[in-house]
């Protein structure tokens, strides 16, 4: 990609709730060299937001604002021919995604956004991977919780394995914090598309196909107490599992058969009752309409939890990994899931894919393949922990 485009890095929804926290982000930590701007449908509020910016670093006072808008192509088109890459926070993504992948495809444009919607991420790999492959752009999904802790978290582990041996790894995700009203938007809109979302997973399964001479599956477990952690293990139906399988399937290094569980780590039983009771009432209130706009009236995007919420939030994900005759435990952990350290992840996604040297990739790729290394550096000196706990 030319490196004579006008900026680095465009923030294509700043106004938002995790956007604004990606803004100053990079307002804290993107260099005095990086060359990057605001962009969204509203003038107004994005000047409110660089003079927040400004209070952070007074660098910020002469921040570029685009004027962009999802239903104008033309708009989408300019941010992402001025880009070297381009982020965006704006979602449900299936109601708001295409137009800027579209436009980052065709222009060669790097891409990251926080979705953790499979229908999107599928969607767009079938309408556009090929384009961004043709045209050198990298389109990286999932660059927050979903699913940068799991998806760099395996590809640690599977490192500290032997080579071209079959390797098993299993995560378990324990987490506390609190969600905004874009997260429960996009969750209400994927529970409620669930029917769309199998005929386009078939699709995607049938074009992709599977590794050549070589297998990646899953760990089916239900409900069990996990020994080794002294806790409950309950399979976690995320998106995360999906993107550590898409990495093994394009990564050699993962070996000749690698299978992978997810599973969300509960202390007691009761914890778990409560667990399956809350989401299967987000799935049942998801499917019929009255309900559903009830559910989306609780939180209106833009809305989350507050600075001292956030600072009380923490996740930490364990992978147990075996193979060859080893065995590792390895620990991937940091502070608020869903908005700190999600807009860390995101922005340092956006830093590693403008600056960093990193694999020749294009297309439609999970951050393992297009960033991996180079992105548990960066997040390692952010201060997200990637350790090995016990090897043997």
């Amino acid at each position: 990609m030319s490196k004579t485009r006008t900026y680095d890095i465009v923030l294509f929804g700043a106004t938002g709730f995790t956007g604004q926290l990606t803004a100053e982000y990079l307002a804290r930590h993107g260099g005095d060299k990086l060359r990057w701007a605001l962009a969204g449908r509203n003038l107004d509020k994005l000047e409110q937001v660089r003079a927040r910016l400004v209070d952070i670093n007074a660098g910020c006072r002469d921040l570029a604002l685009l004027e962009a808008d999802i239903g104008d192509d033309a708009s989408m088109r300019r941010i992402a021919q001025a880009a070297r890459v381009v982020v965006t926070t704006v979602g449900p993504y299936i109601e708001y995604g295409e137009p800027l992948v579209r436009a980052c495809a065709d222009n060669g444009t790097d891409y990251v956004d926080l979705t953790g919607e499979p229908e999107f991420v599928d969607k767009m790999w079938l309408r556009y991977h090929e384009s961004a492959r043709a045209s050198g752009a990298r389109i990286v999904h999932c660059c927050g919780f979903d699913s940068i802790p799991h998806d760099l978290g395996v590809w640690f582990t599977v490192k500290q394995l032997p080579e071209g041996v079959p390797l098993r790894v299993q995560g378990f995700v324990r987490a506390g914090g609190q969600f905004s009203g874009g997260t429960l938007h996009s969750a209400v809109t994927a529970f409620s598309r669930l029917r769309q979302y199998a005929g386009i997973s078939r699709q995607r399964r049938h074009e992709e196909g599977d590794p050549v001479d070589r297998n990646v599956g899953s760990i089916h477990h239900g409900l069990r107490f996990e020994r080794a952690l002294g806790t409950w293990a309950l399979p976690m139906p995320t998106i995360d599992p999906q993107i550590v399988r898409r990495s093994a399937a394009a990564i050699d290094r993962y070996g000749p058969d690698f299978r992978y569980g997810h599973f969300v780590q509960l202390k007691k039983i009761s914890s778990v009752a409560k667990l399956v009771a809350g989401a299967g009432a987000l799935f049942v209130g998801s499917q019929f309409r009255p309900t559903r706009e009830r559910l989306l009236a609780l939180r209106a995007p833009g809305q989350g939890p507050s600075e001292q919420q956030r600072n009380k939030g923490w996740f930490k994900v364990t992978f147990l990994g075996d193979g060859g005759g080893r065995h590792v435990r390895c620990e991937v952990s940091g502070g608020d899931p869903g908005y700190g350290e999600t807009s860390k992840m995101l922005a340092e996604s956006a830093l590693c894919l403008a600056f960093d040297k990193l694999p020749n990739v294009a297309g439609v790729v999970t951050t393992a393949q297009a960033m991996g290394d180079a992105l548990i550096e960066r997040l390692q000196r952010a201060g997200i922990a990637f350790r090995v706990a016990e090897s043997s």
